[in-house]
């Protein structure tokens, strides 16, 4: 399964934003040049989060995107879905019921193949709704100030 960049864009927006929610909404403009991302294609990943309720967007010249809801209540998952929407990595076509092979036979229930493949989409999806953007920040000691003191200094 391949992701696109844009989760992890929208992953490293909110663990920022997570950092900077003292300092009010951050411009889409001041988000992409701290990433150094294309601002229209990371703007509509940032839509995406809004949509989903994962970001909050102020318009105007002091607006700008935060977090909706705490960090801890946010999961990568949320951002996953939002982004790459909610339906599942693996779709079983049941090939085994073509062609020659299928002749003559009577098929019930999944194959082995569609239930190994399920089991294991759901044990990524346990583990990345068990994982909050509280834990990505926590999980990066002294970035958080980091991001503040350069923030502070971007805006200067």
């Amino acid at each position: 399964m391949q992701m696109g960049e844009g989760v992890e864009w929208g992953l490293h927006c909110c663990v920022t934003l997570g950092w900077l929610k003292d300092e009010g909404p951050v411009s889409i403009r001041r988000l992409a040049a701290w990433f150094d991302l294309p601002q229209e294609y990371l703007k509509k990943r940032l839509q995406a989060l809004t949509r989903a309720g994962i970001l909050t967007s102020a318009p105007g010249a002091g607006g700008g995107f935060s977090l909706a809801r705490p960090p801890g209540q946010i999961t990568i998952m949320d951002v996953v879905t939002a982004l790459e929407g909610p339906g599942e990595a693996f779709r079983c076509a049941e090939i085994r019921q073509r062609g020659a092979g299928a002749e003559g036979e009577t098929f019930r229930g999944p194959c082995g193949i569609s239930r190994a493949m399920r089991r294991a989409e759901l044990a990524w999806r346990r583990e990345l709704a068990g994982q909050s953007i509280a834990d990505l920040m926590e999980g990066s000691p002294g970035a958080g100030e980091r991001t503040r003191r350069n923030y502070a200094r971007m805006r200067g």
